[in-house]
């Protein structure tokens, strides 16, 4: 998870937000444009081509069969029957390529989120950090975690504590780039949170579960540290035309790569 999310990382920050304050109306366009191109293309080199085309023709002269012998009950039972058995066949032609084309559509949907779903939290607001930990590792109390706070930010209250978990209300006072020092037991966790300033991609969560690769703008935890996750929550941010947040962004980025796919599938010659 760490390796593809640096790797990710290191390809789409230099060339994300050149655009100002449209960046991500700019970027997540493009991008899913892109994204859809890709997937058809991949989709073409990985995809039994003449297998799909051969089921889907299939599929219609069983249906032709059904329209045309509809008096014969046993014919009519048998087309189904094979049309059935067809779609099968043509599902299983487009598990491969689908497989294949996740990759490469969910690193850029990733990145476009980590960019762009959410803005750093605004000085003078307060939030919520939360820890879960991880029981297979470690049978640390959560009362007896602590947490340290750098200038600007204090805590509002004392902490909250749980069977597995911890809250802590922050009140966010000054902008910039704070790191927050957690401390497990033996163990010394550290939690960013960006205050402020120019719209950035920000800290959101760190995880050492599979969520990880839907949050890249924090480094992971180690598989074996005794903290599931640390996360604290940001405003979504607002985007210009299309929805804002996580849900708006994905909606944005599945209907424009799919849109562009289908649209250009003659051009490519694919066969879907």
């Amino acid at each position: 998870m760490q390796t593809f999310n640096a790797i990710t990382s290191a390809i789409f920050k230099p060339i994300l937000g050149w655009f100002g304050s449209y960046s991500g109306l700019v970027d997540i366009v493009f991008w899913s444009l892109l994204g859809g191109v890709v997937a058809l293309l991949v989709y073409k080199v990985v995809s039994n081509q003449k297998g799909i085309e051969k089921a889907k023709n299939d599929i219609k002269v069983h249906l032709m069969e059904i329209r045309l012998f509809q008096d014969d009950l046993l014919g009519v039972l048998a087309s189904t029957c094979k049309i059935l058995g067809k779609n099968v066949l043509y599902i299983g032609h487009n598990i491969m390529p689908m497989v294949v084309m996740f990759v490469p559509m969910m690193a850029i949907l990733f990145q476009l989120e980590a960019h762009y779903a959410f803005d750093p939290i605004r000085p003078g607001t307060q939030q919520i950090l939360t820890l879960k930990l991880d029981r297979e590792v470690t049978d640390v109390m959560a009362r007896d975690i602590t947490l340290e706070t750098p200038a600007g930010i204090v805590l509002a209250a004392p902490m909250v504590p749980a069977v597995d978990e911890a809250a802590w209300l922050l009140d966010i006072q000054e902008p910039g780039d704070h790191v927050l020092t957690i401390r497990v037991g033996d163990e010394v966790i550290e939690k960013g949170v960006a205050v402020g300033g120019e719209p950035r991609r920000v800290p959101y969560l760190r995880t050492k579960t599979w969520e990880g690769y839907l949050y890249p703008g924090e480094q992971a935890l180690d598989s074996d540290s005794a903290v599931k996750e640390v996360r604290l929550k940001y405003p979504e941010r607002e985007l210009p035309i299309i929805p804002g947040g996580e849900l708006g962004i994905m909606a944005s980025f599945l209907a424009l790569s799919l849109a562009v796919g289908f649209a250009m599938k003659g051009v490519f010659g694919v066969t879907l």
